[in-house]
């Protein structure tokens, strides 16, 4: 799916495909935080998503960027917390 600027559903058919499938929950990991994982989770949550972001698997997250995104209901986990989350 063509992604034409830094937010994953800008321009794209994302949210309508995730619609058709039936899903309610974003895993995000990523590069470069401030840019393309930032901005995808602003528009998931505008479009109220349930999300997570893989802080381990996301460069550029720190603290800083941890508290920006607690305000959109964002669930900051380490890769090994969320595997054993999900399998559970």
């Amino acid at each position: 799916m063509f992604k034409p600027r830094w937010g994953a559903f800008f321009g794209a058919p994302l949210h309508d495909h995730l619609q058709a499938m039936g899903i309610d929950t974003i895993v995000f990991g990523g590069c470069t935080f401030p840019n393309c994982p930032r901005a995808s989770i602003f528009e998931a949550s505008e479009r109220d998503y349930r999300i997570v972001l893989l802080s381990d698997a996301t460069s550029g997250v720190d603290e800083r960027a941890e508290r920006e995104v607690s305000g959109l209901r964002v669930v900051p986990m380490r890769t090994t917390e969320f595997l054993r989350w999900r399998c559970c």
